[in-house]
């Protein structure tokens, strides 16, 4: 499965983005480069989240789903395993039981601005997206998370950062 999606709002828009998995790094190594007329190219290589461990498509949709894609940078090794920690030991599943849909974490190994964790959510449209924030933020499992001593994002994240794709008609995951 490849997702292949196009930037609607975010840093450095335009540009594609290419999603896809491999079984092992030799695998990853081998792949080609892609064949688009572009300008430039960044590669990151992202190893998935034990809580989310595999590549997932959103529900099926007739009208389609938007995505947004999220990083969130560490200071340091140390702070970026508490994030992680976060999401494997409760958010993504306050994610899940919101209807956020949630499509892949992964921890970055090689790319820019290490150390960090990105994450792929899908929706419905914008305002689905701006209801389930809301009541993401307003979830008494996501209060008592985020209150526990050392895991505020003050402490943990010194940056997010994200971006609205869409995805192009090529694309597996839509």
């Amino acid at each position: 499965m490849v997702g292949v999606f196009n930037s609607v709002i975010g840093e450095g828009t335009p540009f594609v983005m290419i999603l896809q998995t491999y079984a092992s790094f030799a695998e990853a190594e081998q792949s080609p480069e892609p064949d688009f007329d572009y300008i430039r190219y960044e590669r990151t290589l992202l190893r998935s989240l034990s809580g989310l461990p595999e590549l997932k498509s959103p529900p099926k949709s007739d009208s389609g789903h938007i995505f947004e894609l999220r990083t969130y940078e560490s200071n340091n090794a140390t702070t970026l395993q508490k994030k992680i920690g976060m999401f494997n030991g409760g958010e993504i599943g306050i994610f899940q039981r919101l209807g956020m849909n949630p499509v892949f974490f992964g921890e970055a190994l090689v790319g820019s601005k290490l150390p960090h964790i990105t994450y792929m959510l899908a929706y419905d449209d914008l305002a689905a997206r701006d209801r389930v924030w809301k009541a993401f933020g307003a979830d008494p499992e996501w209060q008592k998370l985020r209150a526990t001593p050392g895991l505020s994002d003050a402490e943990i994240v010194s940056n997010i950062s994200n971006t609205i794709l869409r995805p192009a008609t090529i694309s597996d995951i839509r």
